[in-house]
């Protein structure tokens, strides 16, 4: 498929920046309520994310708007700088350092994350998606949208609202949500590949329009009737000057205050973080396989966060739920995002009072195939049969998703991984051989690595120190290309070590053999030239 001229994939990219823009109203609203902002902010990130970062941004499948990740911040943010005019001072700040970063070449971070991190980080999401959409698939309206942790602002976590939502089932939000789910696994599975139609016009929108007319047929005061508080919540203006007065704008006058720079800083990183986690996971489930290259990205978010602080948005980041949505909808350059981000802009001002008729629930509907996509059953079998060193750091991430938040169940898979890297390299940094000499001394036999690190010590003084006295040792550095100064050391040490315990040492290198060598620290010198 050509994807170097977007306007050629209008046809897949309409229809995926629809299904964007119904995931993304509930998410824009829910993460402003959840971070203590107006509700408009949110939107306004969203659009910011669409339309300015997603022009700017070298990913053609990314879908940029409010994170998650940054409500907690936000929320405390907000108080600690004296009021939101305040904070938008530092979200401006936090785009100018971003742009920094970018300018920096601090991109290269991204390439650095484990594959089974990153597949952790997606399987997490996907999994916390569908339990946070439960208690809204119900129709339960105390349910917090727009958080992703597992403690919530109202002091429930993830498995309470689920056990609470249980007490409160309202029965029509329930039934147009099943509705809306047949809906969807129908044009899915049967209906997109009867005709061009069906590929034009998807589930999700036919699924949301169902909603709209359950709403409006079935009166909300009856049995199967839906209440005004399960339905979505955009601000509607009065008129065009009650619109404008929902922006706002940062309060410049306290830029001399350390505290700003602080918050500036600590949303640069936490978003440049979360952003390039985003842009390695999107690489791996965009069908094209492209890769967004990471220092423009953080140009483009820093461009955004700037752009959203000066007209009163949240900060913003690449999102992973948008992403993935865009691409399972066939979303194929970055027209979708930009689409999403201008239909976010039209129907705030246009139709404020249609979008207020959607239900939530139809909306938990859609993203419960979203989870389901990231978070397929098979990949757990997958990751498993690849090994205890990949399974480990995934399903460390995985549940430490579930049961802290985004940035602490990555930050615990990494570091699993970095124990499985470091126990890798224990046990691959050298190769010992033993044989008997018909005398009955040992003679032993011992490669190196082409890297041997200060990782690798621990292994190579343990080994040293079993050998038998009156042994015979080869030590083989002929694919050695680096040798920490700690293992040369160690090796000094070791030779006064074998003339007191009688070992006799081979140093078999690309340069001959040198028996009992004075120096290794000279020899390894000019070896590793």
């Amino acid at each position: 498929m050509n994807t170097s001229n977007p306007l050629k994939n209008l046809k897949t990219d309409i229809p995926a920046s629809i299904l964007v823009f119904f995931v993304a109203i509930p998410l824009c609203l829910g993460i402003a309520l959840a971070s203590g902002a107006p509700l408009f902010s949110g939107l306004i990130a969203g659009i910011i994310g669409g339309v300015v970062v997603g022009a700017i941004s070298g990913s053609q499948v990314g879908v940029s708007g409010p994170a998650a990740g940054l409500a907690a911040i936000v929320l405390t943010s907000i108080g600690t700088l004296g009021g939101f005019e305040n904070f938008l001072l530092a979200v401006v700040l936090g785009g100018v350092i971003q742009f920094l970063f970018g300018v920096l070449k601090a991109g290269v971070i991204g390439y650095y994350f484990p594959s089974s991190v990153i597949k952790g980080m997606l399987t997490g999401i996907g999994i916390i998606i569908i339990l946070k959409q439960i208690p809204h698939f119900f129709g339960y309206n105390a349910a917090t949208e727009g958080s992703f942790a597992f403690f919530q602002v109202d002091g429930g976590n993830t498995f309470s609202e689920i056990i609470n939502s249980i007490n409160f089932i309202s029965p029509g939000a329930t039934l147009i949500a099943f509705i809306g789910l047949f809906i969807l696994l129908l044009w899915s599975n049967v209906l997109s590949s009867k005709g061009k139609i069906f590929q034009l016009i998807q589930g999700p929108l036919v699924a949301v329009v169902a909603g709209i007319v359950y709403f409006f047929v079935i009166d909300e005061n009856s049995f199967w009737g839906i209440s005004n508080n399960l339905l979505v919540s955009v601000p509607v203006p009065d008129d065009a000057a009650s619109f404008l007065a929902q922006f706002r704008f940062p309060n410049f006058g306290v830029i001399g205050n350390p505290q700003i720079w602080v918050t500036a800083f600590t949303i640069a990183l936490v978003a440049s973080l979360e952003t390039l986690l985003c842009v390695e996971a999107t690489n791996k489930i965009d069908p094209l396989k492209r890769v967004t290259p990471t220092n423009r990205e953080l140009l483009a978010q820093g461009i955004g966060n700037i752009f959203s602080g000066l007209i009163g948005g949240l900060p913003v980041t690449q999102v992973i739920v948008r992403s993935s949505a865009n691409i399972q909808s066939g979303g194929r350059t970055k027209m979708a995002a930009i689409i999403h981000g201008l239909l976010l802009l039209i129907s705030v001002i246009l139709i404020p009072n249609l979008l207020n008729k959607i239900p939530l629930s139809v909306l938990a509907s859609i993203l419960f195939i979203v989870g389901y996509k990231l978070a397929k059953p098979s990949l757990f079998k997958e990751m498993y049969l690849l090994g205890w060193k990949q399974f480990t750091p995934f399903i460390v991430t995985v549940l430490g998703i579930i049961f802290t938040d985004l940035l602490i169940g990555i930050a615990l898979g990494l570091m699993v991984g970095i124990v499985v890297i470091l126990i890798k390299s224990f046990q691959n940094s050298h190769f010992l051989h033993i044989e008997d000499v018909s005398n009955g001394k040992h003679k032993i036999k011992m490669t190196l690595a082409e890297e041997v690190t200060f990782f690798n010590k621990g292994a190579i003084l343990k080994e040293l120190a079993s050998l038998p006295p009156d042994s015979f040792l080869d030590l083989d550095v002929r694919k050695t290309r680096y040798l920490d100064n700690d293992i040369i050391e160690i090796l000094e040490d070791f030779s006064e070590k074998a003339r007191n315990r009688n070992i006799h040492i081979n140093l078999i290198s690309e340069r001959g053999i040198q028996e009992n060598p004075e120096s290794f620290i000279q020899f390894f010198q000019l070896q590793l030239k």
